[in-house]
């Protein structure tokens, strides 16, 4: 069964930093395609960050030069490090995996709730 379990979020002042934790199980990691999306409150899921295995991360436009994602393999942990953050990031944040080969996510955590003041 695989699990992705996200942690690390909360209620922060805007300029503020957070980093989001996902630790995934029953899968073989370190093969698969990690990212972060959000979906803010009446709003779609959207994409913010990817990190292939090995290869290089790709961010949102509106998270660019302020989030940082990074993989762990040891530990099958994925990180989202949150800089400068501003109210319009405000939303749940969920971690998702997909195998290389797969044109879509096919696991989601469950979410994170990141909420920052203005």
């Amino acid at each position: 069964q695989v699990q992705l379990m996200e942690s690390g979020g909360g209620l922060v002042q805007a300029g503020e930093s957070l980093r989001l934790t996902c630790v995934v199980s029953g899968v073989i990691f370190d093969r698969n395609v990690m990212a972060w999306y959000r979906q803010a409150p009446g709003r779609q899921r959207d994409f913010v960050a990817v990190i292939p295995p090995g290869g290089k991360a790709t961010y949102a436009r509106s998270v660019k030069g302020r989030f940082a994602i990074s993989r762990d393999n040891a530990k099958n942990t994925v990180y989202l490090q949150m800089n400068n953050l501003e109210a319009e990031d405000t939303a749940v944040y969920y971690c998702a995996a997909r195998r290389p080969y797969s044109g879509v996510y096919e696991w989601f955590g469950q979410g994170t709730q990141v909420t920052v003041s203005s």
